[in-house]
């Protein structure tokens, strides 16, 4: 997690493929008391409901405790070891790649919601937020490589986020 983010993420993978796994996970749509919207993977729904009644379940956004499901239909994931059906891994990796699309979508739009955008000054603002110079404040930007280097080997994480089309400018 960065300085200038107020993010965090788990990137603990909510499954695991084996060539003789078979893995079933249910995901809810969630929402916080401030209606922030997200995924739960739950082993089943009575676990879901453990977790909610030991407050295990936080909103990713604002860290709420006050949780509950959408009304919507929830799905189960079935996966069982492609290698038995080249058809249905193809069809998987395009799941998994239309998943991964959607994904960065979301983050790149909220980076672009919740972070100011100084352009080119990324890297200077960057450092003048951290010697206490600026606001502290979420910041995005352009930088080069060189600079992102400088900004870590003085202790200012900047990542980089992949470029995303802009939707309105899409056929």
């Amino acid at each position: 997690m960065g300085r200038y983010s107020n993010l965090e993420y788990d990137l603990n993978i909510p499954y695991r493929h084996t060539e003789t796994s078979v893995i079933q996970m249910i995901i809810f749509d969630l929402h916080c008391a401030n209606d922030h919207r997200f995924e739960g993977w739950f082993k089943n729904a009575s676990e879901y409901e453990n977790q909610l009644a030991s407050l295990m379940i936080h909103c990713p956004v604002c860290g709420s405790e006050q949780v509950a499901k959408l009304p919507t239909a929830s799905r189960l994931n079935l996966r069982q070891a492609a290698s038995q059906n080249p058809q249905a891994l193809q069809t998987e990796q395009a799941i998994l790649a239309q998943d991964a699309n959607a994904l960065l979508y979301k983050l790149s739009e909220h980076v672009k919601q919740n972070f100011e955008d100084v352009g080119d000054e990324f890297a200077a603002e960057a450092k003048r937020i951290h010697y206490g110079e600026a606001e502290e404040r979420n910041i995005r930007g352009n930088a080069t490589k060189d600079e992102v280097a400088e900004l870590n080997d003085e202790g200012i994480m900047a990542l980089p986020l992949p470029g995303l089309p802009d939707k309105d400018k899409m056929n």
